[in-house]
């Protein structure tokens, strides 16, 4: 045996040391991606009323996000979301009930005592007629609003804002930084609450009524505002805010192309929304786009961080993404071509339909459950 080759020799007892892992795990899918596929469902919800429609796109995001979610602190922000999206449902509702709906009805459900008001709040009421028409409206609208809220849910669930904010452009990362500051505010404010009234209901403590929620409100909102200062130290630490310096005339070129950029996306969106610009609409819109991305990339030099292991736009990343727009295009399509079935009246009262097209577009988004694996823990 030669001299190189000889194995170290081990205590008895020893355990082997540890070998390193020649098996490398399979890269995620880029968060930009769940993001946009997300978001395009959004989108498709508000191009409908119908709540077989809407419905259906809840189904298929929590679907997803039961396949493809993985057991992060963010993962909880579905839950959290779903109960904001019914509590601003209810609130619709109670809203249509309390203060009276502008949609005429004559199917009067019960008839509430009307509180007279002055004359300088002319057009506001209390109490009166509640009729099926207003509330079923109210209904139509709370659960498009509800629908687009749990959209938000499902793209903080499947990639946390904070691997989001890693793949953003450099001109972007503060303002990136701000916004997932504020979206992870209020998931972080439910945990807090959940784990004070565990903790109370362990010591056999009340956790509800008024007295329950004042004694875990003070702790909650203490708590919070721990959080934020500890937050404020550690990005100081790590130096946010700090700049490369740059020459004026790059910085007045990033100005001008993110500002013009800017200027021609909102003039080509008017464009296309309007029956007289369809000649200029898109030219502009594109123009706009490629000046922003300009001005973007010439503003990532006054950036001075890097990245560590960044997410790769791969073909998966480029089949969730895809899955998303094909929704939010057809349903975009078919609310221009079949408004009566995306949008079903409420006066006079009609059962809404569910629309087969339309409802077979919306399956697309299952595309990212049934074709790319689970990623790992």
């Amino acid at each position: 045996m030669r001299p190189g080759n000889r194995s170290p020799v081990r205590a008895p007892g020893d355990l082997p040391a540890p070998q390193p892992s020649r098996r490398r795990s399979r890269p995620t899918v880029h968060p930009g991606a769940w993001w946009l596929w997300a978001l395009s469902l959004g989108t498709a919800a508000t191009r409908t009323t119908n709540p077989l429609l809407l419905a259906l796109l809840i189904s298929v995001s929590a679907y997803v996000v039961a396949t493809h979610r993985i057991p992060t602190p963010t993962s909880r922000a579905y839950t959290a979301f779903a109960q904001l999206a019914l509590a601003v449902l209810l609130i619709r509702l109670l809203f249509a009930v309390a203060l009276g709906s502008p949609i005429p009805g004559t199917h009067t459900l019960l008839t509430l005592p009307e509180v007279p008001l002055p004359h300088w709040a002319q057009g506001i009421r209390l109490g009166g007629k509640v009729t099926a028409e207003a509330l079923v409206f109210a209904g139509y609208d709370g659960l498009k609003l509800a629908t687009l809220l749990i959209c938000v849910g499902a793209a903080n669930a499947l990639a946390g804002p904070a691997r989001l904010l890693k793949s953003l452009p450099g001109a972007l990362y503060e303002t990136g930084v701000a916004v997932v500051v504020a979206l992870t505010f209020a998931p972080h404010l439910i945990a807090d609450v959940q784990r004070l009234r565990a903790a109370r209901r362990l010591r056999g403590r009340p956790d509800r009524g008024l007295r329950g929620l004042l004694q875990v409100g003070l702790p909650v909102l203490e708590g919070a505002l721990e959080r934020s200062v500890a937050l404020a130290a550690a990005m100081e630490a790590r130096g946010y805010g700090r700049s490369a310096e740059v020459p004026a005339r790059v910085r007045r070129t990033t100005a001008a192309l993110t500002l013009g950029g800017l200027l021609g996306v909102c003039a080509g969106a008017y464009g296309l929304l309007t029956a007289e610009g369809g000649t200029y609409g898109i030219p502009l819109l594109l123009a706009g786009v490629a000046a922003a991305l300009a001005g973007l990339r010439l503003g990532g030099r006054r950036s001075l961080r890097t990245r560590y292991r960044p997410d790769p736009w791969d073909a998966r990343a480029w089949l969730v993404a895809g899955s998303g727009a094909a929704v939010a295009a057809l349903l975009t399509l078919a609310s221009g071509r079949y408004p009566d079935a995306l949008h079903p009246g409420a006066v006079p009262l009609v059962a809404p339909t569910l629309p087969l097209w339309p409802a077979a577009a919306i399956l697309l988004a299952l595309l990212p459950a049934l074709v790319i694996p689970k990623e790992p823990s």
